[in-house]
């Protein structure tokens, strides 16, 4: 099902086509938070295992570089350094121990945060996996899990879903849903990873909504 044999050569080229990125780093970050209002039990934990998840997805700042070069240049953006870099530093092994052990420094249950740190952080990397093609059947996205110190092994799974396809939108629609039902449950919602405070304007919302829905 999966194939190590696939050459870094055969990459879709950015520009052939509008859907040649990964799965939405928005799933990927509501999908992170799920895990770690699971598995941790306290906010600072949370935002570490949930940063964990979503920092494979910091590779993508090379089209930041080319846009910039670019414009300096006044030359067509290539997206070189995005072409060159994507799936290469932060898709593997070698960042997710990295990833793992820088985060749980800050953690205060620093053994939890490695352990579940390095398991949303290799969610993330599944997820690209099985959800990252483009609308062409060859627009395969890899995975160079020794990437950077070594060039093998190189993973794709040949029947990759399309990132605009229905499985992507399902997981989208079901992670969601369960990020609601967790804040209701349990008080606390993943807006907590950017402003305490509209979090709990959130979590209002959500009650007075969940109020209305059964005294209708």
């Amino acid at each position: 099902m999966f194939d190590q044999s696939y050459e870094l050569a055969s990459r879709p080229e950015v520009g052939q086509s509008d859907d040649t990125l990964p799965m939405s780093p928005v799933t990927h970050f509501i999908g992170s938070w799920l895990v770690a209002s699971v598995v941790t039990n306290n906010s600072r934990d949370r935002k570490l295992v949930t940063l964990a998840g979503i920092i494979p997805d910091l590779n993508g700042l090379g089209i930041v570089a080319d846009v910039g070069v670019g414009s300096v240049s006044g030359k067509e953006v290539t997206f070189h350094y995005y072409q060159q870099f994507y799936h290469l530093l932060l898709h593997g092994w070698p960042a997710a121990l990295t990833t793992a052990t820088l985060l749980a420094g800050f953690a205060r249950n620093r053994a939890r945060v490695f352990i579940f740190g390095l398991l949303t952080f290799h969610l993330h990397l599944l997820c690209d996996l099985i959800g990252s093609r483009g609308p062409a059947p060859g627009d395969l996205w890899p995975i160079c899990y020794s990437e950077p110190p070594f060039r093998h092994s190189i993973w794709f799974w040949k029947n990759q879903w399309r990132l605009d396809g229905w499985q992507n939108q399902l997981v989208f629609v079901v992670v969601f849903a369960g990020s609601i039902w967790v804040a209701l449950r349990k008080g606390f919602s993943f807006v907590e990873i950017f402003h305490a405070g509209a979090e709990q304007i959130v979590i209002g919302v959500l009650v007075q909504w969940r109020g209305g829905i059964f005294r209708s």
